[in-house]
């Protein structure tokens, strides 16, 4: 028996963190998005705690948390593996100098994630975030001269990726590939220059 599933937990903590056990699963490619979103509506159906500890059954051990990312620039094989952004009924930002690792997963649960990458420490090759925002918001900022691949699916909710003007990308420019789910939220992709202000969005 874990900390999710203690019998000591309310009903309403036990669902959160079985919520969040999922979307580890689904960014760690445990879960297809199919089974993800299956598993995300019972647990929201769900009215005891056996009915919530089913929805583990037949995964892997969630991974733990990633190790504090170092402030120095990393190279690509350097830095975390993975990292997470959880906010459930609050919220929580990245911004400034930071080192993102190689895998963030991001969840907003009723609550709100900023994610800043105008001044992260971005090595060449591929950074990924999974962005899932359940009745809440994701907002992401990036500045031009990055590579953002962006693929959402939105139910009831929206996924939005405002592109800036176009650049001419080098060779060895980073690369943000951002995918994500939103429902009865959003995940918004926005294009800033560092200098510019965040309100208003």
């Amino acid at each position: 028996m874990n900390e999710a599933t203690s019998p000591a937990l309310p009903l309403r903590e036990r669902r959160d963190r079985i919520v969040e056990r999922l979307c580890r699963h689904f960014a760690n490619d445990d879960l297809t998005l199919e089974e993800f979103e299956r598993r995300l509506d019972l647990a929201h159906r769900a009215r005891d705690a056996a009915e919530l500890d089913a929805l583990l059954d037949g995964l892997p051990a969630s991974p733990g948390p990633a190790a504090t990312p170092a402030p120095a620039r990393p190279a690509a094989d350097a830095r975390p593996a993975r990292a997470t952004a959880i906010a459930i009924m609050g919220g929580t930002a990245r911004r400034g100098r930071w080192t993102p690792a190689a895998h963030t997963l991001a969840f907003a649960g009723w609550g709100g994630i900023d994610l800043d990458f105008r001044e992260a420490q971005l090595p060449p090759g591929v950074t990924e975030v999974t962005a899932i925002a359940i009745m809440g918001g994701i907002d992401i900022f990036v500045p031009p001269g990055v590579v953002v691949e962006s693929e959402g699916i939105a139910i009831l909710g929206g996924f939005d990726h405002a592109q800036g003007a176009a650049t001419a990308a080098s060779p060895d420019a980073p690369i943000l590939r951002i995918r994500g789910l939103a429902f009865l939220g959003g995940v918004s992709i926005h294009v800033r220059d560092p200098h510019e202000p965040v309100s208003g969005k």
